[in-house]
């Protein structure tokens, strides 16, 4: 029954998924009563509208998130998702904001991260309040706004909301995900010397918008050149830097390549060429770690700022969940001894670890079995979700084995048929969770 009220609702998840893909959701300034810009609260409107008119409780938290309820009982299951996505970058087939349909696949920015998954959520929680299944507990579907930022938007909701008792997230893999790296984002920097900044050819540097995004394009000007360097790179998730091309890191062995001379700027460029260069795994920084759990540490060198004053680089690492930040930390900065180059903390999110016996891991393994008809393990990502915010959480979908990995590249899109799936699989899921 649950998959036939899917069906039923088939077209309305479809255009729903193309109407929200449709509104540019990136982070902008702030305005009142929209603290992520107008056109995250744009998304975050519409998203409850469409809960309201399916029938469920919804309400509006101050334009940090939102929720969507349905149910009752003194538990709650929560499902966290996101509305706010990353820029769009470069080299798009079709409108990154189009919401076109080709080829029986929806494009855009945020077709599988997370909007997509967000509308199979809604709806799978319209098929089981629309079936016979017994509800007891509350169903929430929280909508954040700022997962791709600092998460200002779960620390503000955690703190006006309750907690649900436990949940699950539709921005990841499947089957189920119990393991999620730690995650931390520094800043390397370093201020020049304004006499010795007179002496390099370098006048400046920029690449990159987000650490959590392999950069698709570095810009460097010189003295004395009018037109300045370029190079491109391949975007790709920061989870998984090795399926992208970084363009920061051509730009400095570039640079490198140029015999640099012994200014500030030089010595800087130099250092960060030889600390990371084009390395993915941080052997270059001392942190090349790994454990039998999740797997190696990876790191990304998403953004690098350089000017005469002051040159910044801000990097994310994905860390095995058997190691803490502050082994991270006292690494690298062992490295960076006798280079002048400075580490401040932007952004960290410990480990999260759910054992493959704990009940919510091997229930969602067996609905997304029978659903499926395959028999998979429970995986370890690279990948931060909102699941770590929960007090007890893990991702739950939305990429299918063997499916491409497309969060934060260019043509993403998701495929209608797994569109459809998921909400059905969401739908299973939500009622044995209820029971």
């Amino acid at each position: 029954m649950l998959n036939k009220i899917i069906d039923i609702y088939k077209d309305k998840l479809i255009k729903s998924t193309q109407e929200l893909i449709a509104i540019p959701s990136k982070k902008a300034e702030p305005k009142e009563g929209m603290p992520f810009g107008e056109e995250i609260n744009r998304a975050l409107v519409y998203a409850l509208k469409r809960g309201e008119e399916l029938g469920f409780l919804v309400g509006n938290v101050d334009g940090y998130a939102g929720f969507i309820e349905f149910g009752q009982g003194s538990e709650t299951l929560g499902i966290l998702a996101h509305l706010d996505v990353v820029p769009e970058g470069e080299g798009w087939t079709y409108p990154p904001f189009g919401g076109e349909i080709h080829d029986n696949k929806i494009y855009g920015r945020g077709a599988i991260d997370d909007k997509g998954p967000a509308m199979a959520a809604l709806f799978a929680m319209k098929a089981v309040m629309e079936s016979d299944v017994p509800v007891n507990k509350k169903v929430r579907l929280i909508l954040g706004t700022d997962e791709e930022s600092g998460w200002e938007d779960m620390d503000y909701y955690f703190k006006n909301q309750p907690m649900p008792d436990f949940g699950i997230t539709p921005d990841a893999n499947y089957p189920v995900i119990h393991a999620e790296k730690g995650i931390v984002h520094i800043e390397l920097y370093k201020k020049f010397d304004s006499l010795s900044s007179d002496k390099s050819s370098i006048v400046s540097i920029k690449g990159g918008s987000r650490a959590n995004m392999v950069p698709d394009s570095c810009t460097c000007y010189l003295k004395d050149q009018e037109e300045p360097l370029t190079t491109e790179g391949v975007s790709a998730h920061a989870s998984t830097p090795d399926k992208g091309q970084n363009a920061i890191s051509k730009m400095l062995d570039l640079l490198t390549s140029k015999e640099l001379g012994d200014s500030d700027i030089d010595k800087f460029v130099a250092d960060l060429n030889r600390l990371m260069g084009y390395d993915t795994t941080g052997e270059g920084l001392g942190i090349n770690y790994s454990d039998d759990v999740s797997g190696s540490l990876t790191l990304n060198l998403g953004v690098i700022d350089v000017d005469r004053e002051r040159g910044s680089a801000i990097i994310d690492i994905r860390f095995p969940v058997k190691y803490t930040t502050e082994e991270i930390l006292s690494a690298i900065e062992e490295r960076l001894n006798n280079t002048g180059i400075a580490v401040r903390v932007i952004h960290c999110q410990h480990p999260l670890y759910v054992p493959k016996d704990h009940f919510l891991v091997k229930t969602l393994s067996r609905v997304y079995r029978e659903q499926t008809g395959q028999d998979v393990e429970p995986l370890a990502i690279g990948g931060g979700t909102y699941a770590r915010a929960l007090k007890t959480g893990v991702a739950f979908g939305a990429v299918f084995p063997g499916k491409a990995e497309l969060a934060h590249q260019k043509d993403e899109y998701i495929e209608i048929d797994d569109l459809i799936l998921n909400a059905k699989i969401y739908a299973h899921a939500i009622a044995e969770l209820v029971k």
